[in-house]
């Protein structure tokens, strides 16, 4: 421990009588994302309040449902303010929570609970941050138990990074930059420097750089999330700046560790890079893979990464983001699904919302239309859901009969079809709270799993064109605030409702926020794909919508090799034969049935509350 440590640390609790600002302005927003985080909080808010004698600080505490002392330690502060989620939504969720209650002009500060700021940090920080515009983000120099400074500086993730760590790992722990994506060099933690990504223990951002950049991405639940914003911070054009001289001590652990966090932590890097770099995503995960391999002889827990990082049907299976509110005295929102013939998947759809439906979180609206099975009575089944039954099989019929019966705003339109998380619903209804904006989704990942080679190529090259996600159509699941409705009235008898409200809706209108996302599986054969199209086609065709040249310029954009070259005749040559054959008239409503063929979700399967 260095002499500078030693004397740093020795101020970490002192005494204050520094108040927080409550609700009232301030200098600096200071968020601290709590999950069972009793034994530390304390400590933090201590040594916070010797800050508050030199910056006027609002303290956030965003609660993800500990069942410890975390809220009662909290409620000991009536300066703090306190929120809770409803569920354990993560990290990113976290802040995202507690970022509507930072007003403009205000820096925001992220913090771990288990950290402990030293006498004059955030002030360290805070100057730093205003005496370069081209910084937007400061991370200070953070110790362990034993005072020395921890790793906590990394380099952008890359496939060349990646093969070095998992190959090279600790035999050669001082490789150059290119070969590591740890900053390693006790040199690099002594000066300050502009890095590519730091721990998201301790970070301060810049108001208008925090309102430009926007929320956190909450589909990394925990790990990764800290290196997808400084990323984002970086393409928006600004710095991400270490300062030694602003110093935080870290209880190591303190976020809990177990086989399946380390697991996690490999998938969310995986994530991270079909995210920014898809073309080398899977190269990357080769490897993850590998290097979690080589140590497995060592570790039940580098086995047990190495099972989830070789199956990706698994990793629903690792921790993820839960909403589970209690009893509520009115609901968030309304969902309207209507639902023909649909008995075979009602029961998977209904799963995630049945506890919101049952404790009243949900306005759950299931119109059958035109159903000649069991729909009806399988929803019924579902606690708190309401089922309405119209002679008619007309989607936009039911969804105006579904309207007549709702009773909450936002209104969440969900075809019977698809898999809305429960996590996905707080980040949607807030969105939808924003100033101009009138609708919205979550956002969507293809589940092309158990599709045949064609299928995964057709989608792979869309998921290349930007355009294609940054509608309201194509997610099966779409939201309307009242305002939004309004605009759009009652719907008209339309093949696509949903690319009717999203003409309906100018660009700036929409919100997709950056939640945990909607699953949405894919036809398993090309067949069935063929079929979905054929009707999809219909929509725009109806109303005189024609994307047609914008889709084959961005098709063309999306070539970046031979890989996405076959991608992207796939999906050219499957979009000309469906345009050819669309016009083609059709005696019934054509729908994907290759997935409707999996059993339902047992009832006991259900969440529980």
């Amino acid at each position: 421990m260095t002499a500078t440590e030693t004397e740093t640390r020795t101020d970490v609790i002192a005494e204050s009588t520094g108040r927080f600002t409550g609700t009232a302005r301030c200098d600096v927003a200071v968020i601290v994302v709590t999950y069972n985080s009793g034994a530390d909080l304390e400590g933090l808010l201590t040594s916070l309040r010797a800050e508050a004698d030199d910056l006027r600080l609002r303290v956030i505490v965003v609660d993800n449902s500990s069942t410890d002392e975390t809220l009662d330690v909290a409620a000991r502060h009536d300066d703090v303010l306190t929120l809770r989620t409803g569920g354990n939504l993560g990290y990113a969720a976290g802040i995202n929570v507690a970022a509507t209650r930072v007003r403009p002009g205000e820096d925001i500060l992220v913090l771990n609970p288990d950290l402990r700021v030293q006498r004059g940090a955030v002030q360290r920080l805070r100057a730093v941050l205003h005496a370069h515009p081209e910084v937007g983000v400061v991370a200070p120099r953070i110790l362990d138990d034993a005072g020395r400074t921890t790793d906590s500086l990394h380099n952008e993730p890359t496939v060349l990074r990646g093969w070095a760590d998992a190959v090279m790992g600790p035999l050669w722990r001082s490789r150059p930059a290119p070969l590591t994506e740890w900053v390693r060099s006790p040199r690099a933690y002594r000066t300050a420097r502009d890095v590519d990504w730091a721990s998201g223990a301790a970070l301060l951002i810049r108001s208008d750089v925090a309102r430009r950049v926007g929320e956190w991405d909450e589909r990394f639940f925990l790990y990764s999330e800290e290196t997808d914003y400084c990323r984002r911070v970086r393409e928006a054009g600004f710095r991400v700046r270490f300062e030694p001289t602003a110093v935080v001590s870290h209880r190591q652990g303190g976020s809990g560790s177990s086989a399946a966090l380390d697991a996690l932590l490999n998938v969310n890097r995986v994530r991270y890079r079909r995210k920014h770099a898809p073309r080398g995503a899977e190269a990357y995960r080769a490897a993850a893979l590998i290097g979690a391999a080589l140590r497995a002889t060592r570790s039940p827990r580098h086995r047990a990464t190495v099972a989830f990082l070789a199956r990706e049907s698994r990793w629903e299976d690792l921790p993820h983001a839960t909403w589970r509110p209690p009893v509520t005295a009115a609901p968030f929102a309304s969902v309207i699904m209507p639902a023909h013939n649909e008995g075979a998947v009602i029961d998977r759809s209904l799963h995630h919302l049945a506890p919101l439906s049952a404790v009243g979180a949900l306005d759950v609206h299931v119109v059958c239309n035109g159903c000649d099975d069991d729909t009806a009575a399988r929803a019924r089944s579902i606690p708190g859901v309401r089922v309405l039954e119209i002679a008619e099989p007309s989607k936009t019929g039911a969804l105006n009969a579904g309207d007549a019966g709702a009773v909450q705003w936002p209104r969440i339109y969900l075809d019977a079809d698809i898999d809305l998380p429960s996590a996905a619903i707080p980040g949607l209804v807030r969105a939808l709270q924003r100033d101009g904006v009138l609708g919205g989704r979550p956002p969507f990942e293809y589940d092309t799993l158990h599709s045949d080679a064609l299928v995964k190529a057709y989608y792979r090259a869309r998921l290349r064109m930007p355009h294609m996600s940054q509608a309201l159509w194509g997610a099966g699941v779409y939201a309307l605030n009242e305002r939004g409705h309004d605009r759009i009235g009652e719907f008209p008898a339309v093949t696509a409702d949903d690319l009717f409200v999203d003409s309906r809706l100018a660009d700036t209108e929409k919100a997709f926020p950056l939640t945990t996302p909607v699953r949405v599986r894919m036809p398993l054969t090309t067949g069935a794909l063929v079929t979905v199209l054929r009707r999809a086609r219909r929509g725009p065709d109806e109303q005189g919508v024609d994307q047609g040249r914008q889709t084959l310029r961005a098709l063309a954009r999306s070539v970046r090799g031979p890989l996405s070259l076959i991608d992207a005749g796939v999906f050219a040559a499957i979009t000309l034969y469906v345009r050819r054959r669309a016009a083609a008239p059709s005696a019934s409503w054509e729908r994907d049935d290759s997935t409707r063929r999996h059993p339902a979700v047992p009832r006991a399967q259900h969440e529980k509350s």
